[in-house]
């Protein structure tokens, strides 16, 4: 069974499964899943844990089916928890899995708890990880995106007695919080507790908030895509800054924005040529957040725009590796930047 992880509480309210999978790669949410689990199970008499973790191929799985099968003289109920930072629990794992997935179901003696990585299209339909979520209760754990992070914020203040104001100064105060923050969920976490330290309960006013929260945001190169293609000049400035500061090669960079650039120019060849957007979308393997861009992007943009920008990606590809260009910058993060803009003006 699956459900969101929103539904989760409710569903502890209700009753408690034998097992559950939970996977995705925010590690403060899952954390705060896996700790909600134990605590309803501790609730309920299972006073005993064992955890394993999975690393490398020579994982004694026996160890895990002995466990599940056997308790302890001073404990009635236990719980297992199994561990796979891979995502990847090998031949052996998958078997081992399985069988662990049919000894749960009715098992009201040993609750398992597998902790996972996000999972591919082709993980989730492989034969272990079916079994899992058949005897047991899966939970997805997405990231919260950046669109929806104020909101995050003002809900985790709410629930330590805080707030900001209300209005646009208070929107305002998020925003800034937000960016501050972004693509680190857990310093967020406790940049919010530590509000609740300096501060009382109440309204929290925006000097506040500016004096106490740290810049602890951290970006990746494939969110850096998703805010050009949005056309979001400042938070892509920022995300530039962020990479370079935390040590991000300029060429993996490069190849983000040259990815998006020349998937453009395949795309709009494709509707030139008579198909509609959406199967060409398709066929380029364009899906998700950017294929929403995509979308918006496309019919505004010229084949003389796209023709710039792949000249300007050749260009900067150069940079990049030390080659020295007229009328473009010698630094190669300056060089990105202005291939970033000019990809992100595409669609005005």
């Amino acid at each position: 069974m699956q459900i969101a992880l929103a539904q989760l509480s409710v569903h502890l309210q209700r009753s408690l499964a034998s097992l559950y999978v939970l996977h995705g790669d925010e590690p403060l949410l899952q954390q705060e899943a896996a700790d909600a689990i134990r605590a309803v199970a501790r609730a309920q008499g299972y006073t005993e844990r064992s955890s394993y973790t999975v690393a490398g191929a020579h994982f004694d799985w026996s160890t895990v089916l002995a466990a599940g099968g056997s308790l302890s003289l001073f404990a009635d109920k236990q719980i297992i928890e199994i561990r796979i930072p891979s995502g990847k629990p090998g031949k052996e794992g998958s078997v081992a899995l399985q069988q662990l997935a049919e000894a749960a179901r009715g098992n009201d003696s040993t609750l398992t708890l597998v902790l996972l990585p996000r999972l591919d299209k082709a993980t989730k339909t492989g034969a272990w990880f079916g079994a899992l979520e058949a005897h047991g209760t899966s939970v997805q754990i997405d990231p919260v995106e950046r669109a929806a992070l104020p909101q995050w914020i003002a809900q985790r203040l709410q629930q330590q007695g805080q707030r900001v104001a209300a209005g646009e100064e208070g929107q305002r105060t998020l925003q800034f919080f937000a960016d501050r923050v972004e693509g680190n969920l857990l310093a967020a976490h406790q940049e919010i507790q530590k509000l609740a330290l300096l501060h009382p309960a109440g309204e929290l006013a925006w000097a506040q908030v500016e004096a106490a929260v740290l810049n602890v945001a951290r970006y990746d190169v494939f969110k850096l895509s998703e805010a050009v293609l949005a056309g979001q000049v400042g938070r892509v400035q920022r995300m530039l800054d962020g990479l370079q500061a935390e040590g991000e090669a300029e060429v993996l960079v490069h190849w983000a924005l040259a990815e998006d650039i020349r998937a453009l120019k395949r795309v709009k060849d494709a509707m030139n040529a008579g198909k509609p957007l959406p199967m060409a979308l398709r066929e380029n393997r364009i899906w998700g957040a950017k294929e929403r861009l995509f979308e918006r992007l496309l019919p505004r943009a010229s084949d003389a725009a796209l023709a710039r920008l792949l000249e300007s990606a050749h260009t900067v590809d150069g940079i990049v590796k030390g080659l020295k260009v007229p009328d473009w910058p010698t630094n190669g993060w300056q060089a990105l930047q202005r291939l970033a803009f000019q990809l992100g003006r595409l669609g005005r």
